[in-house]
């Protein structure tokens, strides 16, 4: 079977080509196809990826190609990890956010809604192709902000598009281990948004709730990330993810982005010029190796210097990240082997407090047939007004695509929790409209 992955120069990408030598003969894949409009990142990564497989038998194949259609050709899984505007653009959304005094994380805030912007129009396009060229492909979407892309994508390929994030993944896995239970032994209470979910069930086989006993144990909780980060849980009575961070200590978040030396976007940035010439100059492996372990060991960095959270976990034997995701997804679906994820799918009556086509961030039973959400308690009362504001602000990030209406775009900022006021709302639009070539359309 063959394996297309757009955004196939991205950084990443050799993750994904790692796990999967490490799994081929079960996923059934033969062939990978990266495809990226940049030649020289795909040289670039093509060359990381040659160097992974030297002595792996009968590793997949790898091809490349910067043209979509024949990309798509034969696929029977298509993995979508684009970024729109590249990191050019992300060092936009949050230098012109942080002018205006608001937060411009990638996914979070004004900085989330300029990608949105992006973003979605491609991701429509690619949806449109998929359907036209490889209409029996699953795609499974890691482009960002992944819940409403996927909702775009859900538009053209329903159920055949599932979005993927390792984040609800880690926080489960760190809070099973702390209580010393297998997933298989418990049912799990998760849900919401992409990067704004909670977990707030872990019940047992004899339906007693596990979770109440770690919140109220502070030196129990404080041994994962999410316990050092956000603090007592108790009253809350859940474990957020840590993208709520943002959500719970705006001020606080901001002002750590402000005061360090550069925002993460033009860390990255910088550092991804330096790998590719790295890359491409002697030790393409090693030095894109040297490269991983920085990004990861500086992830959210402001947010734990903040609260005092310490360095991140890394446990290399734990369960994988984004790339762990998607292979268990394909690997359910190409040998109809069950298996339970959290997934951004369709909400299908999964959560009352939203309409069946939203996509949500929920667990779901994977087979031949797709991912279906698994029943869940209902949300807990705090989360649901934040949870309809964040899906009301991707519904007009929706409309502001379709209708190229910079009035939805202003009003997508304004319905943003961490926006809110107009007038800044559209200061942002028209700074954004004004930097970002790729939001020409918005009139």
């Amino acid at each position: 079977m063959r394996l297309t992955i757009l955004g196939g120069g991205g950084f990443r990408v050799p993750l994904v080509y790692q796990a999967l030598l490490a799994d081929h003969r079960h996923t059934g894949i033969t062939e990978v196809v990266l495809q990226d409009v940049d030649p020289g990142r795909l040289a670039g990564i093509g060359s990381v990826l040659a160097a992974l497989a030297r002595d792996v038998p009968d590793a997949p194949a790898v091809v490349t190609t910067t043209d979509l259609d024949e990309a798509l050709t034969g696929a029977a899984f298509v993995f979508s990890a684009v970024r729109v505007g590249g990191l050019r653009g992300r060092v936009v959304d949050e230098h012109v956010a942080l002018a205006a005094g608001v937060l411009g994380q990638e996914t979070v805030g004004a900085g989330g809604i300029a990608y949105g912007l992006r973003s979605v129009p491609e991701s429509i396009r690619i949806a449109a192709r998929v359907a036209a060229v490889a209409p029996d492909a699953w795609l499974i979407n890691f482009t960002n902000p992944a819940g409403l892309v996927t909702e775009a994508m859900s538009r053209i390929l329903g159920d055949r598009v599932i979005g993927i994030c390792d984040s609800p993944t880690g926080l489960v896995d760190r809070v099973l281990r702390t209580l010393g239970v297998a997933p298989a032994e418990v049912r799990i209470d998760y849900a919401g948004l992409n990067h704004l979910g909670w977990l707030y069930g872990v019940h047992d086989a004899t339906g007693r709730d596990l979770l109440p006993g770690l919140l109220a144990d502070p030196g129990r909780l404080a041994t994962i990330e999410e316990g050092r980060l956000f603090g007592d849980l108790r009253e809350l009575g859940a474990v957020p993810n840590e993208y709520l961070h943002y959500y719970y200590d705006p001020k606080g978040t901001l002002d750590a982005v402000r005061s360090a030396p550069q925002t993460r976007g033009a860390f990255l940035r910088e550092q991804q010029d330096r790998t590719y010439h790295e890359i491409a100059a002697g030790e393409p492996l090693q030095a894109w190796r040297d490269a991983w372990r920085e990004r990861e060991a500086t992830y959210m960095a402001e947010n734990r210097e903040l609260t005092g959270a310490g360095e991140r976990e890394h446990d290399e034997s734990r369960p994988a990240g984004y790339e762990g995701v998607a292979l268990a997804v394909m690997r359910a679906l190409a040998r109809d082997e069950p298996a339970e994820l959290i997934l951004n799918v369709r909400n299908r009556g999964t959560l009352d407090v939203l309409d069946g086509d939203a996509v949500v961030e929920v667990p779901c039973r994977v087979d031949g047939r797709g991912a279906v959400p698994l029943p869940v308690g209902p949300l807990p009362g705090h989360a649901v007004e934040l949870v309809r504001a964040v899906k009301a602000t991707d519904r007009l990030i929706l409309e502001a695509v379709g209708s190229g209406s910079r009035a939805a775009a202003i009003q997508a900022m304004v319905t943003h929790p961490l926006v809110g006021d107009p007038a800044i709302a559209e200061r942002l639009v028209d700074s954004y409209r004004a930097e970002l070539p790729e939001l020409a359309y918005l009139r």
